[in-house]
C-alpha cells in the first residue's frame, strides 16, 4: 500500500492570521500570550487539514522563518544577540527584525508566560534592545527569504529542542501521526556564510552530535519517522560537500529514528548515487522537475530503501493531470509496493491555503486550479486509485481530465497577435541608440544632479487611509472620481515631504498600488486575481502572486496618469515606476504549457510600450525594477547561461525603446550577485539600486575584479527593520561602497521600497539618508 505524506503546510493561516497577530504583538497591542495561542490555534487548524494523510508534518510551523527556527534549535546564536539576557522569544525577534516588541499595555505587564513554541521568558517585551538584524536571502529560487544563519571558526552548537518537542507534544495530544520536519546539517551549513572567511564544512564534526542528540530526543518522545531536509542535494556538489553528506548520514544512522532524506526544488541529477546511497530509510525527490531521475534511482535503491516521489507541484496552482501520472505511477507501485511514498514534490508553503474561498476568482480559471488544500486532496485520490483501483475515483479523474481539456482549447489562453510580435523580436530591439559613456553626458546635462544624487526606491508608507480607500473602490463604496482625488492628495503629500527633505530624485510615492506585480497585472490581459491567494515572503510579509493563465497583453497605458501628475507638482526630475518583466513573471504564478522564456518576452513587449509612452510623456527617469531577476536563477550553474541570456534580453526588450536623455533605473532585491555581475552588467541600465546595507555592503564585493561600468546606488537603509539609521551609520556604509566604485558612480537610497514602513520610521531616517550625502559631498 503507496503511504501518503507531506513535506510541510502554509503558516500563515487562510486569512493571514499570522501575519495580523505578529504585528499587533510587535507593535505591543496585543501580549505574547494572545500571540502563542494564535500559533497553537493555527498549528491545531493545519494538522486537521492534513487529517487524510498517513505522516504530518511537525515543525514547519514557524513564527517567522525555519532557518532561523533551526539555528535556534540548534543553539547557533551571533554573539550580538547573546548579550540579552534570558527572553528567547525577543531574541529570536531581534535576530529576525532587529528588534522584538513594543511594550505592551500596562495592564499586560504583570504577565510572565512560558512560549508554547519554546520560546520561554518573561511576557514584557524590551523595545531598547535594538540590534542589526541577521541577513536575508531567497530560499533557493523560490520568493521565500530566510535568515542567513552566521559562521565564524568558533562557532558552537548547544541543543535546545523546547520549540519542536512543544509542537510535537500538541500533535501527538491531537492524535496526528507525526512526522517531525528538520533542516538537515549539511544545507543548513551550505545556507549559512562565514563572516570571518573561515571554512563552515570545518563546523560540521561540531554540529552532527547536536543533530544526534535531537533525533534521539525525539525518538525518546515515540517518534518513528524524522524528516530532513537536504535541498542543497538537487545542486552542483564539489567533492568536499559530498563527502560531508556521506560524513554526516553515517555518523547519524546509529540514531534510534528512520529518517526520510528529503531533496527538492530540481533533479537530483549528478548526485542519485550520492543521495541513492546514503544509508538513510527512505529518500523524497521532486518528481515534478526530476521525474527523469525516478528510473535511474529505482537500480540504485538498496532493497529496503522507502522511495518518496513528490508528484504533485508543490511550487505552482494549475491542476495536475491525475489520469497521465497514473499511467506512470501504476507500474512503479506495482514494483516497489508498500516502499512507495507519494507527496507533493516541495512544502506547500510556496501556494495559498485553500482554493474554496476564492469567490471573486474568474470563474474559468478557477476550475483550472488547485491550491494548498486541493492539492491534498489530488494527493489522497491517487493514493485511492492506487490503492482500489481507477474505478473507485471514477468521477474525480472524469472531472480532472475535463478541466485540463478545457484549459487546452480556451481561446482565452492563446492570442495569435501576441504570438506572432514575440515571434517578429529582433536584436535591435534590445540596443540604446548610443553606449553608456555618450549617453551618461546627456543625461548629467539634462538632469544637472549633485554629487551623490539622492532618492528612494519608490513606494513610500501605504497607511489606513490608503488601504481604506481602495478596498472602499474595489467594493464599489467609493466612486472613479473620489477615488482618483484620494490617490492624487497621497501623491502631492509624498512630493511635499520628498521635497522638504532635500531629495535629489523623486517617486509618486505609488499610493494606487496595492503590490508592485499584482498592480500592473490587473491592467494586463491573460492575467488572472485571487482574493485570498496569500504566500508568504517573509515573517508576516505576505504576497499574492497573480496568475498568468494566457498571452500577455497590454491594452492602455498603465502608470501614465499618475506620473504625470505627480510631475506636474514639481520641477524636480520624478521617476516613472515599472516593474520589469522578469519580476513580473518569476513573482506570479505562471502558466506551465509553454516555455518560461515566452511569457517573459511577452511581459517585456508590455512594459515596453509602457517605458515609451513615459518618455513622450515627458518623463526623463524610468525605473524598471528587476527585483526578483536573481531569484529565476537555475539552482545548477551549468544551466544559468541559458536563463541569464533571455531573462537579460527580456529587460533590454522592455527598456531600451528610448532616447540617449532618458535615463533608465534598474532595482534588484537581495540579489547576492557578485556572481552574475557580467550579466547585470549586460542589462546596461543606466543605474542600478541594490539592496546591501544588512550585509555591511558584502555585495559590492564583486567590484573589486569587475569594473561596473554605470552608475550604482548601494542600499544605505534597511527597510526590512524598524530600527532608523544614523547619518553616520550611512556615511559608513558610502565610504566602504567607494572603497569599491567611483564617487561619481554612487547613488544614494534605501534598501527597497518603503510601503511597509510607517512614516515616524522613513521621515527620520530619510532626513538622515540626505544628510549623509551632504556630507560626503562636503567632504
Amino acid at each position: 500500500m503507496v503511504t501518503l505524506h507531506n513535506l510541510g503546510y502554509p503558516r500563515i493561516g487562510a486569512r493571514r492570521e499570522l501575519k495580523f497577530g505578529l504585528e499587533s504583538y510587535w507593535k505591543g497591542e496585543s501580549p505574547r500570550a494572545a500571540l502563542l495561542a494564535l500559533g497553537a490555534q493555527l498549528r491545531q487548524q493545519h494538522w486537521q487539514q492534513q487529517a487524510g494523510l498517513d505522516w504530518v508534518p511537525v515543525g514547519d510551523f514557524s513564527f517567522y522563518d525555519q532557518v532561523l527556527d533551526m539555528g535556534f534549535t540548534l543553539g547557533h546564536l551571533p554573539e550580538r544577540i547573546q548579550g540579552f539576557a534570558g527572553d528567547v522569544l525577543d531574541n529570536y525577534f531581534r535576530l529576525a527584525r532587529g528588534r522584538s516588541a513594543g511594550k505592551p499595555p500596562q495592564a499586560q505587564q504583570a504577565e510572565h508566560q512560558g512560549c508554547c513554541g519554546g520560546c520561554g521568558g518573561s511576557s514584557h517585551s524590551d523595545s531598547d534592545g535594538e540590534v542589526m538584524a541577521g541577513e536575508m536571502t531567497k530560499w533557493f529560487d523560490t520568493n521565500y527569504h530566510y535568515i542567513v544563519p552566521e559562521f565564524n571558526a568558533q562557532t558552537t552548537f548547544t541543543l535546545d529542542a523546547s520549540r519542536l518537542l512543544a509542537q510535537l507534544a500538541e500533535a501527538q495530544a491531537q492524535g496526528v501521526r507525526t512526522k517531525p520536519v528538520l533542516i538537515g546539517p549539511v544545507t543548513y551549513l551550505a545556507l549559512g556564510k562565514a563572516k570571518d572567511g573561515s571554512d563552515k564544512l570545518a563546523l560540521l564534526d561540531r554540529l552532527l552530535p547536536v543533530y544526534a542528540q535531537l533525533l534521539d530526543t525525539l525518538a525518546a518522545q515515540g517518534v518513528t519517522w524524522v524528516q530532513i531536509d537536504e535541498p542543497i542535494l538537487a545542486t552542483e556538489l564539489d567533492a568536499d560537500w559530498q563527502h560531508a553528506f556521506t560524513s554526516a548520514y553515517h555518523q547519524l544512522k546509529s540514531c534510534r529514528v528512520q529518517i526520510l532524506l528529503a531533496s527538492y526544488f530540481g533533479p537530483l541529477l549528478d548526485n542519485k548515487y550520492l543521495a541513492a546511497n546514503l544509508p538513510v530509510a527512505g529518500l523524497h525527490v521532486d518528481a515534478v522537475t526530476g521525474r527523469d531521475d525516478v528510473l535511474a534511482l529505482l537500480g540504485l535503491l538498496p532493497a529496503h530503501k522507502v522511495l518518496s516521489l513528490g508528484v504533485i507541484d508543490g511550487r505552482n496552482i494549475w491542476k495536475t493531470d491525475l489520469n497521465a501520472l497514473l499511467d506512470w505511477l501504476e507500474p512503479l507501485a506495482a514494483r516497489l509496493g508498500e516502499r512507495l511514498w507519494l507527496a507533493p514534490s516541495c512544502s506547500l508553503l510556496h501556494v495559498p491555503m485553500d482554493l474554496e474561498s476564492e469567490q471573486q476568482l474568474d470563474p474559468e480559471v478557477h476550475h483550472w486550479l488547485a491550491f494548498a488544500r486541493q492539492k491534498l486532496i489530488e494527493l489522497q485520490l491517487l493514493g485511492q486509485a492506487l490503492r482500489q483501483g481507477r474505478p473507485a475515483v471514477a468521477a474525480a479523474l472524469a472531472a480532472n481530465a475535463a478541466a485540463l481539456a478545457a484549459r487546452r482549447s480556451s481561446p482565452r489562453v492563446h492570442r495569435p497577435e501576441v504570438q506572432a510580435a514575440v515571434a517578429a523580436i529582433t536584436a535591435e530591439l534590445g540596443q540604446r541608440h548610443s553606449p553608456y559613456a555618450q549617453r551618461s553626458a546627456v543625461q548629467a546635462q539634462a538632469l544637472k544632479l549633485p554629487p551623490y544624487p539622492t532618492t528612494t526606491i519608490g513606494s513610500f508608507p501605504q497607511t489606513p487611509d490608503i488601504r481604506r480607500a481602495r478596498s472602499d473602490f474595489k467594493a464599489g463604496r467609493l466612486d472613479a472620481a473620489s477615488y482618483q482625488a484620494a490617490m492624487q492628495a497621497e501623491i502631492a503629500h509624498s512630493v511635499r515631504v520628498q521635497e522638504e527633505l532635500g531629495l535629489d530624485v523623486l517617486v509618486h510615492g505609488e499610493a494606487e498600488r496595492n503590490d508592485m506585480v499584482e498592480y500592473f497585472g490587473e491592467q494586463l490581459g491573460g492575467y488572472a486575481f485571487s482574493q485570498f491567494g496569500w504566500v508568504q515572503s517573509y515573517g508576516s510579509r505576505c504576497v499574492k502572486p497573480p496568475i498568468v493563465f494566457g498571452d500577455i497583453t497590454r491594452p492602455q497605458p498603465m502608470t501614465l496618469d499618475w506620473i504625470a501628475y505627480a510631475q506636474s507638482l514639481t520641477d524636480k526630475p520624478m521617476k516613472g515606476m515599472l516593474t520589469g518583466p522578469v519580476t513580473l513573471l518569476n513573482w506570479s504564478f505562471v502558466r506551465d504549457d509553454q516555455p518560461r522564456r515566452s511569457t517573459c518576452l511577452q511581459l517585456a513587449l508590455a512594459i515596453r510600450a509602457e517605458v515609451q509612452d513615459l518618455e513622450r510623456a515627458g518623463v526623463k527617469i524610468i525605473q524598471i525594477d528587476e527585483a526578483a531577476l536573481r531569484e529565476g536563477l537555475p539552482l545548477r550553474r551549468t544551466q544559468w547561461p541559458d536563463y541569464l541570456d533571455w531573462a537579460v534580453q527580456a529587460f533590454r526588450i522592455a527598456a531600451n525603446g528610448v532616447g540617449d536623455a532618458t535615463q533608465i533605473h534598474t532595482h534588484m532585491c537581495y540579489s547576492e550577485f557578485n556572481d552574475i555581475i557580467a550579466a547585470i552588467a549586460r542589462m546596461d541600465a543606466d543605474v542600478i539600486t541594490i539592496e546591501t546595507s544588512r550585509s555591511q555592503m558584502e555585495l559590492l564585493d564583486a567590484f573589486e575584479h569587475f569594473a561596473y561600468p554605470n552608475a550604482i546606488g548601494p542600499g544605505v537603509y534597511d527597510i526590512h527593520s524598524p530600527n532608523i539609521p544614523s547619518q553616520a551609520g550611512m556615511v559608513q556604509l558610502l565610504r566602504q561602497a567607494s572603497e569599491r566604485i567611483a564617487a561619481n558612480q554612487l547613488w544614494v537610497n534605501p534598501d527597497c521600497g518603503l510601503k511597509t514602513r510607517q512614516w515616524s520610521e522613513v521621515l527620520p531616517a530619510l532626513r538622515a539618508m540626505v544628510a549623509a550625502a551632504q556630507a560626503l559631498r562636503a567632504a
